[in-house]
């Protein structure tokens, strides 16, 4: 019911009351007494009245500018006063939902994982966690929900409360929020693996695929995941997925020939018949990267590398020399380009 109804609902129960009171009265006298008694019960009923909705509107009124002050000392990174003014602000008014949030991210601020152990500075975090879950669960702003959602999976992390069943209690729950927002999964993820649980990661990264197979952030995602893994060929594999969606992102394919020129280079176990397939094979993705943008420093930076890579399992000396010479061409080419980039005339 909306205060405008509650407001008529107490008038008209005044009006009843004091109808009832005046039908008592009779008599000769009786309508005089009646009229006096009618206009003193009326004065007193609505006099009550007044006041009880006054009160509720005074504190609506305190809680707003509680919460106005709240926000400035927020904004200077107060966080300590601004917690107290937000906290006082909804005990005013626990329907001013707007302020839940923003009480919680002051504590949190407050909260210093270096101080962990410290009964004051945890009590911080358990008011952050507490206030984060009542801004997820009841904001009217989608925006502020998924916020307090994403910061109480923060606030549960290894630096903060060290909670991952909780943290992926919170995460599950956005994913049926939004089961097409990569950002989740993507979290998800880094929970298992974070735990050691590898195979919940990668699935939880395939899923991030599913939902979006056109987003190269989900392919990022994955070979990095694979990388950690040691997992050279899912590596490659998922960052020539990425190439299909972006194929005029020179950095997809810089990226690429990277990988096989660190594999090329590193890997000790490697015969020189298959580290020549790793450099041919970095030439070629650099060279697309250098065929969308010839300036682009770090590609021609790689590509010499890369032939310094192959200069050094050359036997025949003449080749090596042509070798060492294109690769020193590119790597004054990228070092001008530098010069040039920090001076303001080349990007």
């Amino acid at each position: 019911m909306g205060e405008y109804a509650h407001r008529l609902n107490f008038f008209a129960i005044v009006t009843k009351t004091v109808e009832d009171g005046s039908s008592a009265v009779s008599g000769g006298k009786g309508d005089a007494m009646q009229r006096r008694f009618r206009a003193a019960s009326l004065v007193l009923l609505v006099g009550l009245g007044l006041s009880l909705i006054s009160c509720g509107e005074v504190n609506k009124l305190a809680a707003r500018k509680a919460y106005k002050d709240a926000i400035q000392l927020y904004k200077q990174q107060d966080y300590k006063r601004a917690a107290e003014k937000y906290k006082e602000a909804v005990d005013l008014d626990p329907n001013l939902t707007t302020a839940y949030f923003y009480l919680a991210n002051s504590y949190d601020n407050q909260f210093k994982a270096t101080k962990r152990g410290d009964a004051t500075n945890d009590a911080y975090l358990t008011e952050a966690i507490k206030y984060y879950q009542i801004a997820a669960d009841r904001d009217p702003d989608p925006k502020l929900r998924t916020w307090a959602l994403q910061y109480l999976v923060n606030a549960y992390g290894a630096d903060k409360a060290n909670d991952p069943a909780q943290a992926e209690l919170v995460l599950q729950k956005m994913i049926q929020m939004d089961p097409t927002d990569p950002a989740n999964y993507f979290a998800l993820a880094k929970l298992y693996e974070d735990a050691g649980q590898y195979e919940p990661a990668e699935q939880a990264l395939l899923k991030a695929k599913e939902v979006k197979p056109d987003d190269p952030l989900v392919y990022g995602q994955l070979a990095g995941f694979y990388n950690r893994q040691g997992e050279f060929e899912k590596t490659i594999e998922a960052y020539k997925q990425q190439e299909q969606i972006e194929p005029n992102n020179p950095e997809v394919y810089y990226t690429i020939a990277s990988f096989y020129w660190d594999k090329a280079y590193h890997d000790a176990r490697l015969k020189d018949a298959e580290k020549r397939q790793m450099v041919a094979a970095g030439k070629e993705e650099v060279d697309k990267a250098l065929q969308i943008n010839p300036n682009y420093i770090e590609a021609l930076v790689s590509k010499g590398l890369l032939l310094r890579v192959e200069a050094g399992l050359e036997k025949d000396r003449a080749r090596y020399d042509e070798l060492m010479k294109q690769a020193q061409a590119l790597t004054d080419k990228g070092t001008a380009l530098s010069k040039r980039r920090a001076a303001g005339l080349a990007r």
